[in-house]
């Protein structure tokens, strides 16, 4: 029937044959079960979180159920659930004192306990020691450089001191004091206001939000030449890297930051677009290394040497399958669910014994079963299980290349665990006010990140750029590239 249609009364059914009639029960009948079938994907889709679909877990809800919910299979929720604290076989980590002493406090008694005398033994019978960390009464000290300049007594000509390497002339604030200002906002997702609190609290210094405001551009300014060559690094030789992306609002509209990145770096890039137009620009027009990443259509058909899909995606999709309605959906979620389980039980066993004999006996044996699977079930399969299906068969190279190279982990775990920083900074900043501050942030970012992951200071690495923007030193050795290709 037709919504354009007025509603039917009583007289006007009773003037309808028993054709016509027939004919709107089947009609009301496919549109009752049109809706039903729209009610139950609805139903199905309010539930889906970061366990069922490529939802971040950041937009989890916490829900408590009422009843305690059953597992039909296996062992209950409660058997599963590790408890907090150390895990069983875990190696415990007792501090032993630190690295490093910066004085001796000696504590001696001033009398005796038991009858008042004053004067002991040289030597004390027992010296109990406990090494303290502590904040220091004035952590941050005020200094009033005087600059002299001098006439020679000599020649008579003026010779001016040179200003402390410490300080930059004209600023309020010290060279290592930016660095960590810069460290607190960029990785601290410090606010400014909150900053100057904290200058306040710690310093008893009043500073204006437009000099933090300066602080972090001057900041973006001195890193700005290293995240550049870090970029065309990673264009010109071409590692092995993890591609992800996430929304950053500008101005209220979203543009997006993409991430590249190995265990050795991280460069962050702001973005128009998510398409293959970004990739490109930063990556060329083709790529000889191998790119691990999700399943979005901007990687497929991509020039580049080698790809693997991220698995942990392809098994929440399998996990939404079984939850949807359908013959052979439960079936077939389960089966694959189960290999992906498999596929990354044994990497990680390879990851600790480094077998690799035993581990190229299985993936040949494994992939045999893979396509055994998908031949069991290929005809069986409704539209979005045939959906999942067709994606592992005509793209197995891609998402099975860790089988054969090991060196490949099967999930774009550290893409997305090197975006978490970012979507952090989000959350707190509400994003950026233009394009350009969005590139700042996105280079600031590459400093953190890379430095952790050489495990590398970033209060030093800010502080070393500040000091040789301000002296020009374009000799200096800073760099973000890997240190093994330098």
């Amino acid at each position: 029937m037709s919504q354009s249609q007025p509603p039917l009364t009583p007289e006007s059914l009773n003037q309808l044959s028993t054709k016509e009639l027939v004919k709107i029960i089947l009609a009301q009948q496919k549109i009752i079960f049109d809706l039903t079938q729209q009610i139950e994907k609805l139903k199905f889709f309010i539930d889906l979180d970061s366990k069922t679909s490529s939802k971040p877990p950041s937009t989890d809800l916490l829900r408590k159920s009422e009843k305690a919910q059953k597992s039909e299979e296996g062992p209950s929720s409660e058997e599963k659930k590790r408890l907090p604290g150390g895990q069983p076989g875990h190696q415990g980590k007792t501090r032993q004192g630190f690295s490093k002493i910066d004085r001796i406090e000696i504590l001696e008694p001033c009398s005796c306990n038991n009858c008042g005398q004053t004067e002991f033994l040289d030597e004390p019978v027992v010296v109990e020691t406990q090494q303290v960390a502590q904040l220091v009464s004035k952590p941050i000290e005020v200094v009033d450089y005087h600059r002299y300049h001098c006439q020679c007594h000599r020649c008579g000509a003026v010779t001016s001191a040179s200003w402390s390497t410490d300080m930059i002339p004209g600023q309020d604030l010290g060279v290592k004091l930016q660095a960590f200002l810069g460290w607190l906002g960029n990785y601290g997702h410090l606010p400014y206001e909150k900053q100057q609190e904290m200058l306040w609290e710690l310093g008893k210094i009043k500073i204006g939000l437009g000099s933090l405001v300066n602080t972090n551009q001057r900041l973006e300014q001195a890193i700005k030449p290293h995240v550049e060559k870090l970029s065309n690094w990673v264009k010109t030789e071409q590692p092995s890297i993890h591609v992800d992306e996430t929304p950053w609002p500008v101005k209220g509209v979203k543009e997006w930051l993409w991430v590249f990145t190995n265990q050795d770096f991280c460069l962050f890039r702001a973005a128009d677009t998510r398409s293959r137009a970004e990739l490109e620009s930063q990556l060329g027009s083709e790529y000889g290394g191998v790119i691990s990443s999700d399943d979005l259509s901007v990687y497929n058909g991509y020039q580049v040497k080698a790809q693997q899909k991220c698995l942990a995606h392809l098994r929440r999709h399998f996990q939404r399958l079984i939850q949807l309605p359908g013959e052979h959906n439960k079936a077939i979620g389960k089966a694959f669910k189960d290999l992906i389980d498999e596929g990354f039980r044994h990497y990680s066993q390879w990851q600790q014994n480094q077998n690799h004999n035993v581990y190229r006996h299985w993936a040949v044996g494994f992939k045999h079963k893979v396509e055994l699977t998908i031949k069991q079930w290929s005809d069986k399969a409704g539209y979005e299980a045939g959906k999942l299906l067709r994606s592992l068969k005509l793209k197995a190279d891609q998402w099975w290349y860790f089988l054969f190279y090991p060196e490949i982990p099967p999930d774009n775990n550290l893409a997305e665990r090197s975006l978490r920083l970012a979507i952090t900074k989000r959350k707190v900043s509400g994003g950026s006010r233009s394009m350009e501050r969005f590139q700042h942030t996105a280079n600031l970012l590459t400093v953190v990140q890379t430095c952790r992951r050489q495990e590398r200071s970033v209060i030093d690495f800010f502080e070393q750029s500040l000091k040789a923007r301000v002296t020009g030193d374009r000799s200096s050795h800073l760099s973000l590239i890997p240190t093994s290709h330098t």
